[in-house]
């Protein structure tokens, strides 16, 4: 979570990272609107988390107009304060997350994800680091799952995954492969 300008910066630059963007210090201007999103996700956190004062209520609200039009242009239904550093979003497209989902460092979503409750519960998923969702993947309940583990594209996750560096896949998801997720992420993310 983000707690300070430092912890903000290093989010920022993890966020980079993790979008392949080694080269760029900045989106471009008629270009990276995923970037832009990502960045305006991280300074409403800021600002919910560590700003304070008259003014602080004024640029929060002015942050979460534009990360609110950035999200429904976009397709994203992505709340703060879930994910930790180095998010990855690589394509336009649909992608839902509940509000209650922990999600740990170096997560890429494709489109089409899904992670989130069920039977009306506030509770959903517990998500370690360096996980990679494929198209479609969906994450449901409360469901715990292991750092560096790949989920296949159009696989439904209900139960714990709780063995680390593997891949699932299928309906309902089931291992398939020793594999861990890091083929699927930035390299940059591990050096």
């Amino acid at each position: 979570m983000i707690d300070s300008k430092e912890t903000l910066l290093r989010y920022l630059e993890q966020d980079r990272l993790a979008l392949n963007r080694q080269r760029d210090k900045r989106p471009k201007f008629l270009q990276d609107e995923i970037w832009k999103f990502e960045i305006m996700l991280r300074k409403l956190e800021y600002d919910t988390n560590c700003r304070r004062g008259p003014w602080a209520v004024l640029v929060r609200k002015y942050h979460a107009c534009i990360f609110h039009r950035m999200s429904v242009k976009l397709g994203f239904t992505i709340p703060i304060n879930v994910f930790q550093e180095g998010l990855s979003i690589p394509h336009y497209g649909t992608i839902v997350v509940h509000g209650g989902a922990k999600i740990g460092k170096n997560c890429r979503l494709q489109e089409g994800v899904t992670i989130g409750a069920t039977d009306g519960s506030h509770d959903a998923a517990t998500i370690g680091d360096n996980c990679y969702f494929g198209s479609g993947a969906k994450v449901i309940g409360a469901v715990i799952i292991a750092d560096d583990v790949a989920i296949g594209a159009g696989a439904v996750v209900t139960k714990d995954i709780l063995e680390p560096g593997t891949t699932w896949a299928g309906v309902p998801a089931r291992k398939i492969s020793d594999r861990d997720s890091h083929n699927n992420l930035c390299q940059a993310l591990f050096q």
